[in-house]
């Protein structure tokens, strides 16, 4: 089975940046695509960011031009660096990884983003 275990939340001043990890294990297929999501308070689960292993990636409107992200092929790891954080970007952020072959998704449990203003 895939377990996926993310790190780098906290709280963070409004400005300020973060960089979220996330490092799949168990049996993965290299056909992939890893991704952040998130969830704020009353609000649906949102796309952020996906990243395919080939390295396309596509982002959601509102972190365009902030948010990068990342993998690591051979460590079977995703980042997602978080510049000019807003006080909207709270949310617990959680990782996730599409594995195309056995048309799967495996989902972290979530690291809290914190933005005070």
């Amino acid at each position: 089975q895939v377990q996926l275990v993310e790190s780098g939340g906290g709280l963070v001043q409004a400005g300020g940046s973060l960089r979220l990890s996330c490092a799949a294990s168990g049996s993965i297929s290299r056909i992939n695509t890893m991704g952040w999501y998130r969830q704020a308070p009353g609000k649906q689960r949102e796309l952020v960011a996906t990243i395919t292993n080939g390295g396309s990636t596509n982002y959601a409107n509102s972190v365009k031009g902030r948010f990068t992200i990342s993998r690591d092929n051979a460590k079977n790891t995703v980042y997602l660096q978080m510049n000019s954080l807003k006080p909207e970007d709270t949310a617990v952020y959680v990782c996730n990884i599409h594995i195309i072959l056995w048309r799967s998704d495996y989902w972290g449990q979530g690291t809290k983003v914190t933005v005070s203003s």
